[in-house]
């Protein structure tokens, strides 16, 4: 070693506060300078700065191998850039890296600036665009006077498009501010598609857009053909004299239809209610109208689109007691890792999804909350779906909960995709659509609390897969679902409007549904055409109804899928090789899935089940009860709970379900625990 590095390691060395031996610490303080040594008394000042010192700590002197602590004082620290950690800032299994709050004190990391400066709007001109009912009651304050110009833009995000970063928000105290919209918390109703819905036009009812003349970045949000399918549209024209509004193409992608639901956004005219915002993209003005005093309050406005925290190709790095908000994009990206972990964190505020795990082995969130986050929760992935290999990756015991802010569908509380992870003791509750959207091979899913989703859409599932046969091996087992949200879209032929809490959609194979309970959850298992599907132990209350199961690979609708049209799910068993080994070995019914009349939903069973509630409990569309294994199913018997009323399912010793063999549930496993991070249970 030169005596120069040697130097500056034995003084990095030095400066590490006292502790134990083969264990290193930092701390660091949003009051510490990053010319300081990190010790308890002299702190550093930000994360990159501990990063570096814990590398040049460990690059020699035989410290490779002790454990690390970067202890973070409470405050808040601004990242405004993307905090990176690598292979070379890992630990090992017996000497982790964590990042951590000190006990009692609350970290936040925030991917925003906090803004001041409000007072009242005096403009005469911007009053004129006003309801004059909001005079004195909505402020302003000038963004570029404080240094912030970058507001990123609206962008025509939704249902079959990528995700995509938020522009600036409004966060305050703590809560997301609604940009300015009409109407206020609800929807209008597309009144006509004069030219047909792919015309890139529709006529509304009423004149409230008179009131919009003198806005010039006007969007509309929509589900605009289904209820299972949103998205965001730029709006090009308004023509008052035939209350047409026409927006830019691509004009969403099942384009429009008469009496589907849209609002509008993006306008200052409409700044009319409490928590309400509007930026002024031209001049940087922001006007407001708090929901509470604004001397009391913190307004914060997201910045940065790319993550907060990226994590690649690293092991054994925990992040411990962190709050991480207020960005434009995913807040924390763990890429190709092993054993990192999230634990006792809140991620909230961010402008797509919390955390994205992609690829790698054993890593995952616990005991962390997550909310309002403009799309889902956390993208759960890894394992390789060609070899069957598992990553082991989890979300557990994590509270999760009013996602989908901006994006609606198709991105619920967690996606799953690969294999062999595992998502489990997690409340889910408050959200438009899926809790839970599966992808892949022998997922575990089970304990778990689920309530209040699909609150506003139709033909959808609290937990969701479909349209591929070679996704094989999950398993749903243990969980609660109950008081699900359902659309009623009056205007609908579709035969499955309302929502499911496991849906199994499109050919949807081999999935095993055990001992869940299921409560006022709609139309509550739905095998839609696949087959080897095990409905087993589980329990119905209330459900219309408890289980459904369809031929439509021999109805009309589905002739796409055979015909060469659509042929993706012959297009996914060729992706992973289904019909050879591994697969054929382990799921062995797909040897002969292409000559067994693959378009009818053999197989499947419905065995030792409890319903109560729905005496049309087992609705059979065009598939044949030879076709099904339909056995010891207590349909017409009091089940005998312990206390039905307060959702207490437990049976009691006498039941006469216990006499069909029925297997109870351990319902007092099911959802949140106490642990060392979640010293007590949130209410939902």
């Amino acid at each position: 070693m030169e005596p120069r590095t040697l130097t500056i390691f034995l003084l990095a060395a030095a400066a590490v506060s006292p502790a134990l031996a083969g264990q290193l610490e930092f701390f660091v303080s949003p009051d510490g300078n990053d010319a300081n040594p990190g010790t308890f008394s002299r702190p550093l000042r930000t994360l990159t700065r501990a990063r570096d010192a814990v590398r040049l700590a460990r690059a020699d002197g035989g410290r490779a191998l002790d454990s690390v602590t970067v202890w973070l004082r409470g405050g808040s620290y601004p990242l405004l850039s993307t905090f990176s950690l690598t292979a070379e800032d890992g630990g090992t299994e017996c000497a982790p890296v964590v990042y951590r709050s000190c006990k009692g004190e609350i970290v936040r990391l925030v991917g925003g600036l906090q803004i001041s400066g409000f007072k009242p709007v005096t403009d005469p001109h911007v009053l004129t665009r006003m309801d004059p009912a909001c005079a004195g009651k909505v402020l302003w304050t000038d963004l570029k006077a404080q240094g912030i110009t970058d507001f990123g833009r609206l962008t025509n995000r939704g249902f079959g498009r990528p995700i995509t970063p938020a522009h600036l928000e409004l966060f305050f105290n703590d809560r997301p501010m609604t940009l300015a919209e009409w109407p206020n918390g609800g929807w209008s109703e597309i009144a006509d598609v004069p030219a047909g819905p792919n015309g890139g036009k529709f006529t509304y009812s009423g004149d409230r857009p008179s009131r919009w003349t003198q806005a010039d970045d006007i969007w509309v949000h929509g589900y605009w053909t289904w209820a299972w399918a949103d998205s965001y549209e730029k709006v090009r024209s308004i023509d008052l004299s035939s209350s047409e509004i026409y927006t830019e193409p691509p004009h969403g992608c099942y384009g429009y239809q008469p009496h589907k639901r849209w609002r509008a956004l993006n306008l200052l005219e409409e700044l009319d209610t409490p928590g309400e915002y509007y930026l002024d993209r031209n001049t940087g003005f922001l006007y407001f109208w708090p929901p509470e005093p604004v001397s009391k309050g913190r307004a914060v406005v997201s910045m940065i689109e790319e993550p907060m925290i990226r994590i690649s190709g690293a092991k054994h790095i925990r992040l411990e007691g962190l709050i991480i908000e207020a960005c434009r994009g995913t807040a924390v990206v763990v890429e190709g890792c092993e054993n990192v972990v999230l634990a006792g964190c809140v991620i909230r505020n961010v402008g797509t999804y919390a955390v994205s795990i992609d690829g790698g082995k054993a890593n995952g969130l616990l005991s962390c909350d997550i909310y309002e986050t403009g799309d889902g929760g956390v993208a759960l992935g890894g394992g390789d779906r060609k070899t069957l290999t598992p990553a082991g990756n989890f979300v557990e015991n994590c509270s999760i909960h009013h996602f989908s802010r901006w994006d609606r569908t198709y991105r619920p509380g967690v996606m799953v995709s690969g294999v062999g992870n595992r998502v489990a003791h997690n409340l889910m509750y408050s959200a438009s659509h899926s809790a839970i959207i599966l992808h892949g091979n022998d997922h575990i899913i089970e304990f778990n609390e689920i309530h209040h989703v699909c609150n506003e859409t139709g033909d959808a599932g609290a937990f969701y897969m479909g349209r591929d046969w070679s996704q094989r091996g999950n398993v749903v087992r243990f969980n609660f679902f109950h008081d699900l949200g359902s659309y009623a879209d009056k205007y609908s032929a579709h035969q499955f409007s309302e929502t499911m809490a496991v849906y199994l959609d499109d050919f949807t194979c081999g999935t095993r549904v055990y001992g869940n309970i299921f409560y006022k959850a709609n139309r509550a298992v739905l095998i839609g055409g696949g087959r080897d599907n095990i409905i087993k132990n589980n329990i119905f209350v209330e459900c219309k109804p408890a289980v459904h199961v369809d031929a439509r690979g021999l109805a009309d609708w589905t002739k796409e899928y055979w015909d060469g049209t659509y042929p993706i799910l012959f297009d996914r068993l060729k992706e992973v090789n289904a019909t050879q080994p591994p697969y054929t070995e382990r799921y062995p019914e797909l040897a002969t899935l292409l000559e067994d009349e693959p378009r009818v939903p053999k197989g499947n069973q419905i065995v030792r089940n409890i319903v109560v509630g729905d005496k049309q409990w087992l609705a059979l569309i065009g598939a044949k009860p030879e076709w099904i294994e339909l056995r010891d199913n207590l349909t017409d018997q009091d089940p005998m709970f312990v206390d039905a009323p307060n959702l207490d399912f437990r049976l009691k010793s006498e039941s006469p379900a216990l006499k069909l063999g029925f297997k109870q549930i351990p319902v007092e496993r099911i959802g949140l625990y106490d642990d060392e991070y979640r010293r007590s249970l949130p209410k939902s």
